[in-house]
């Protein structure tokens, strides 16, 4: 607040009043001796002839003094004004930035209503005859066995590749270079992504091959006689929705707000198992949420898939074609299929996976196998070629009577995943 230039005291807006009240007798001087009366102002000791013309001049001194308060305040309002509009500037941007990144995401996981199987494969088929890659009238043929094929709810088959696990045991019985031992899963069908699911259909290409290896054992005969063909993706899109509807998973649900047909939807681990699960086969999902190795590795994975496949198949043959099912793999991003595991002669161990990736003129190459085994290469992973932080399995082992599909259905609301330490 403003001081009084003659005691001191603060006088605020009053310093006008105050001064003349208080102090007006002090405004006046004595004169120089020439008998002309002198007045000194109290506030900067400038000399004035005429009293009129000093309170003139105070009262400038004051307006100055008002004026500066005034000032200070009008610059603490401006500032405080510029700061609030800075912080809601930057509270909208932060916004518009998370609502651009959840946008992303939502494209990423096929989840901001883009379309779906059908829009995805017709939108490529038409990028494709404007290329020139494509004529007209295989657009339209092609057009109408995809119509037939999402109307039965069945697979066209035209992304299948049959007969690879038999051709690997052929090739196995004959090498001898440095495999000790390998077992295969029961027999096998490859299916890779097409123009509908490219980017984002290997959960349900890995569940195409699943499901085509229990086809084959009698063993499930029962659970999968609604299911005798394999299902197009839209159709696996509705058999999840349809296992939410029984109770599963129901915080997964809520992550796909209940709907997966007629979207790009990623699916995983837990759609996988609650899918199962419906249809009454037993299976598990083993988490393995860190590493276990050196350089960030899993042996544990590669461990408890020996277990899985030479538990009941020991003994001394080199080549064990087994009637186990293959195994869902799932990594951040993307999903495979293990269709068995190689132990070398010096007790390393590597994966066989089929990749949902991976063309069928690739895995053609795997039923002409040449002696080298250079093919392989399409199929091995090494423990030093999984680095992904975490991995997920879905394991088949055998059948659920009613009450324990129930009993699962219950536990899957709480935990469906059983953690590796």
């Amino acid at each position: 607040l403003p001081a009084c230039p003659f005691c001191g005291e603060e006088a605020g807006r009053e310093l006008e009043a105050h001064v003349r009240a208080r102090h007006g007798h002090l405004l006046g001087a004595p004169g120089t001796g020439n008998n002309e009366q002198l007045y000194e102002c109290p506030m900067c000791s400038l000399t004035c002839t005429n009293i009129q013309i000093l309170e003139e001049h105070v009262d400038l001194h004051l307006e100055e003094l008002t004026f500066s308060e005034g000032g200070n305040s009008r610059d603490l309002e401006l500032a405080q004004r510029l700061q609030t509009e800075e912080d809601k500037r930057q509270r909208s941007e932060a916004e518009k930035q998370e609502r651009e990144e959840f946008k992303k995401l939502q494209r990423q996981y096929g989840l901001d209503n883009s379309g779906g199987y059908k829009q995805q494969f017709l939108k490529n088929m038409e990028r494709e005859v404007d290329r020139g890659r494509m004529q007209p009238f295989e657009y339209h043929k092609r057009k109408a066995d995809m119509m037939e094929s999402l109307a039965f709810g069945i697979d066209d088959g035209k992304t299948k590749t049959s007969g690879v696990i038999e051709a690997l045991c052929k090739y196995y019985q004959n090498e001898n270079k440095d495999v000790r031992h390998v077992w295969l899963s029961t027999g096998v069908d490859h299916f890779h992504s097409s123009l509908g699911d490219r980017g984002w259909g290997c959960g349900y290409r890995n569940f195409q091959m699943l499901l085509s290896s229990l086809l084959q054992n009698s063993l499930y005969n029962d659970c999968l006689r609604d299911t005798s063909l394999i299902p197009s993706i839209p159709k696996i899109q509705s058999m999840i929705e349809d296992a939410w509807r029984e109770g599963f998973d129901p915080h997964g649900a809520s992550h796909f707000n209940n709907r997966l047909h007629g979207s790009k939807a990623w699916i995983g681990a837990c759609e996988i198992y609650s899918l199962l699960t419906s249809l009454r086969i037993k299976c598990q999902i083993i988490d393995f949420h860190k590493p276990t190795g050196p350089m960030g590795t899993h042996p544990r994975l590669f461990e408890w898939i020996l277990r899985y496949y030479s538990t009941d198949n020991e003994g001394g043959a080199k080549v064990v074609c087994t009637s186990k099912p293959p195994i869902y793999l799932q990594h951040q991003g993307h999903s495979r299929t293990v269709i068995g595991i190689e132990e070398k002669k010096n007790k390393t161990l590597c994966l066989l996976l089929f990749d949902p990736g991976c063309p069928s003129q690739e895995m053609q190459k795997l039923l002409k196998q040449n002696g080298d085994g250079t093919g392989l290469k399409l199929l091995r992973k090494f423990v030093g070629s999984l680095k992904e932080k975490q991995y997920q399995i879905v394991a088949v082992d055998g059948v659920l009577s009613l009450e324990e599909k129930a009993a699962r259905c219950c536990a899957s609301q709480v935990l469906t995943s059983e953690k590796i330490p």
